[in-house]
């Protein structure tokens, strides 16, 4: 898939159903991507493309870090579980 590198996605089926990643490779079938606490930058989880929800959202992928995932991919998070949206 092209243009997936730093995406937002969420989560559609797995142990990770409904948090928010961050695609970091993608082939034809498959996003690796990672959050910076559960799946780091240097353990990526590999998902199907139908396994993940897309959003509008690019992240700039130079010189992420895991803290940065871990803040970004949080506040995602905590805004999806605002009763107030």
């Amino acid at each position: 898939m092209e243009n997936a590198v730093g995406r937002i996605v969420r989560s559609a089926a797995g142990r990770d159903k409904g948090k928010f990643l961050v695609v970091v490779a993608a082939d034809d079938e498959f996003v690796m991507v990672a959050d910076g606490k559960e799946r780091r930058l240097g353990n990526l989880k590999r998902k199907r493309l139908k396994h993940v929800k897309f959003t509008n959202t690019v992240i700039d992928m130079t010189d992420i870090t895991d803290k940065k995932l871990r803040r970004l991919t949080g506040e995602w998070n905590l805004r999806a579980c605002d009763p107030r949206n």
